[in-house]
């Protein structure tokens, strides 16, 4: 007799429908929601408690890396933006402009009056601002380097948003520095890129392949972007930050001038660098399975859930005593630099309800507790990244010494679970572009199902190539930091090449 597979807590699978399944698990996580205004999102609690957590250790370092936060203005005027030309080209699509000053009422409805002198565009990124404050804050090398990071929230407009991924508005940070000679400003931008890849990879347990932009996907205005770029459960490429020099560009667009040491004027080196709430939609992709979210528990906002189970009213009262002494025991240690995060549910809910809201949120480890476990001084483990029926009894004693290597292994597990499914998926024997154009071509071309991954190929370098993918919807993702050296044909063309590159679809 076949045995029938076993419902999962969110439907459909990643298998049957990824994109819905990744809708689904937010909802059932209760990580966010889309607002009244087309493109923009609410986040809740456990999504903002994540994003906390992110801001938390990214600060930490941005701090010990020498950088200040400070904050510039959501309105930028529109001249600001004239003057740096690759920079308004590549962004005006995407702005949102303040034209008027008020609103009168005229038959029942208002109405936009006063119109503005000069229209502002509501912060896509500051670069431009930024710099107008750099030019009359640097005159002399002295003044230099400038270090500066804000944290705010910026708007693009989105034609095809989804929750996390793309939206209209969405939380960041921005660095913005400046320095008195290309190499200072190069090491900036390659010491924020591992910064990020802590991060990511130690923090979020998501494996990355550090790179640089190829030209069809820098950054607008920018020499040089560096980024970090990670491969999702459907095998597409998330960029999970960017990094870029800027050269002197900016700075000729601001007149961000300085006198040098023999009193010579010399325009600054610029560099700006950013991180996303696109990356919860990235650990949501790389870690969820298909009864829900799994979050590693360094960016966890709880990482232990106690459940008590009460069978009878009577009992109550000493089972919730129990329950609060092994969380406050629990809450004297430390895990990766703070307290515990421990929780005691206490709703009047049913335990198996408890159970699976708390595996749907993804919390590393589930403590059960009941009258048998109160006789016993003991405690049912279950782990998240475990099956869901799996659990273990343990000793509260040894609970209290095995708790922070059980939390590391945790963490540990989903970061090789990760890369070795992008390692698996990371396509070398792909060589030409008959080859690429089969391999990225799902069989089902309404609705596809997942396909494709990482091609790893050679190619020539020639920018005007790039436009040759985008029929299939692929891009270079980034040109590896690790080259091999070799030589080879370029995947695009058949020329000689020696450039490693990623090509994949992407979000």
């Amino acid at each position: 007799m076949i045995k029938e597979k076993e419902k999962s807590a969110i439907q459909p699978t990643r298998e049957e429908d990824y994109p819905e399944w990744y809708q689904q698990v937010i909802k059932a996580a209760d990580m966010a929601e889309n607002a009244p205004v087309r493109g923009c999102m609410v986040i809740k609690p456990w999504g903002y408690g994540i994003w906390e957590n992110i801001q938390r250790l990214l600060d930490e370092r941005i701090k010990a890396t020498g950088h200040e936060n400070a904050y510039f203005p959501l309105f930028i005027p529109l001249s600001f933006f004239e003057k740096e030309a690759a920079h308004v080209e590549g962004f005006a699509k995407e702005c949102a402009v303040v034209t008027h000053h008020r609103l009168e009422e005229k038959d029942g409805r208002l109405i936009p009056v006063g119109e503005l002198e000069e229209p502002l565009v509501v912060r896509p990124t500051s670069e431009t601002i930024i710099g107008e404050s750099f030019s009359r804050w640097i005159s002399s090398y002295r003044d230099l380097p400038v270090l500066l990071n804000q944290w705010a929230n910026v708007v693009r407009w989105e034609m095809r948003p989804r929750i996390f991924l793309r939206t209209t508005e969405f939380l960041w940070q921005e660095g913005h520095t400046a320095h008195a000679s290309h190499e200072e400003a190069l090491q900036e931008t390659l010491q924020m890129l591992e910064v990020y890849r802590y991060i990511v990879e130690d923090v979020l347990a998501i494996p990355v392949i550090m790179g640089e932009k190829s030209p069809g996907e820098r950054f607008p205005g920018a020499e040089n972007t560096y980024t970090l770029e990670a491969m999702m459960q459907d095998r597409k490429a998330l960029q999970s930050c960017t990094s870029h020099y800027l050269g002197l560009n900016f700075a000729k667009a601001s007149n961000i001038r300085f006198s040098n040491k023999d009193g010579e004027l010399e325009y600054a080196y610029t560099t700006s660098w950013g991180m996303t709430t696109r990356l919860i939609g990235s650990l949501i992709m790389c870690h969820g399975d298909d009864d829900g979210l799994r979050l590693p528990p360094r960016i966890a906002p709880k990482q232990i859930v106690i459940i008590p189970v009460i069978p009878k009213p009577e009992l109550e009262h000493d089972v919730m005593a129990y329950a609060e002494r092994l969380a406050n025991d629990l809450r004297n240690q430390s895990f990766y630099g703070r307290t515990l995060q421990v929780h005691v549910d206490k709703r009047d809910r049913r335990g198996g309800e408890k159970n699976w809201e708390w595996i749907k949120k993804g919390v590393p480890l589930r403590l059960e507790v009941g009258p048998r476990d109160l006789e016993a001084q003991s405690v049912m483990v279950a782990r998240r990244d475990r099956p869901m029926k799996e659990k273990q009894s343990m000793p509260i004693q040894q609970l209290a010494l095995q708790i922070v290597p059980l939390l590391e292994e945790i963490q540990q597990s989903y970061f090789e679970q990760a890369k070795a499914y992008r390692d698996a998926h990371i396509y070398r024997d792909i060589e030409t572009f008959e080859q690429l154009r089969a391999f990225f071509t799902p069989k089902n071309e309404e609705k596809p199902e997942i396909h494709g991954g990482f091609v790893l190929a050679k190619w020539c370098g020639d920018p005007e190539t790039e436009d040759l993918l985008k029929d299939l919807k692929v891009t270079i993702r980034c040109l590896p930091l690790k080259q091999s050296g070799t030589k080879g044909r370029c995947i695009l063309t058949g020329r000689e090449a020696t450039l490693d590159a990623i090509f994949a679809k992407s979000y």
